[in-house]
């Protein structure tokens, strides 16, 4: 049993990293963007809500993402541990994050921080071909992550397990699980 957030900027290879350790640690891969997708596509109040914030291009507000965060670690599968991604965002997340996890008694075991050193960063993501991914708009998306994720590793010291996230997936995988706690399982 493992309760893990990952953390890291973009075109550090989160969502790849949290798929694959999903499967080694037999826990579920929990992923805000598809929190987002699952709600919307479903059509529930919280889809419903989330979706009027995206269609005028504004930002989901904490409440709702909190909201569908709690909705899914109730389920049955997230009660052995699960690996979020994207999520808690800023530490006013964290502190909610904090006090569900209160109610089922337990709390957050490690907060995975992928570091990649920026110039690979915009390399990998330039090389992505995507025509929003600019040098300065991913240089931009790089410090907006460095200002709000600061405070969150702050906010998680102790807990905070950095891996080198450069090399072939396998590799960074591998670091990930020999730097989790005695005792998480592994699969």
């Amino acid at each position: 049993m493992v309760r893990l957030v990952l953390v890291g900027p973009p075109g550090a290879g989160k969502g790849t990293q949290a798929a694959v350790l999903s499967e080694h640690l037999k826990v579920p891969h929990i992923s805000t963007g598809d929190l987002f997708r699952a709600n919307i596509s479903a059509s529930t109040p919280l889809g419903q809500k989330a979706k009027s914030y995206l269609d005028a291009g504004e930002l989901v507000p904490d409440e709702v993402t909190n909201d569908m965060v709690r909705e899914r670690l109730a389920e049955s599968d997230a009660r052995c541990g699960f690996l979020l991604d994207g999520y808690p965002r800023n530490t006013a997340q964290a502190d909610v994050l904090t006090a569900i996890l209160g109610e089922y008694g337990v709390e957050m075991d490690a907060v995975l921080q992928f570091e990649v050193p920026e110039e690979e960063l915009v390399r990998r993501m330039l090389s992505r071909g995507r025509a929003d991914d600019t040098e300065d708009v991913i240089r931009r998306r790089l410090s907006v992550y460095h200002s709000e994720t600061a405070p969150l590793l702050e906010y998680y010291r102790g807990k905070v397990l950095t891996i080198d996230a450069v090399g072939e997936v396998e590799d960074v995988t591998g670091r990930a699980l020999q730097a989790l706690p005695a005792g998480s399982e592994r699969g």
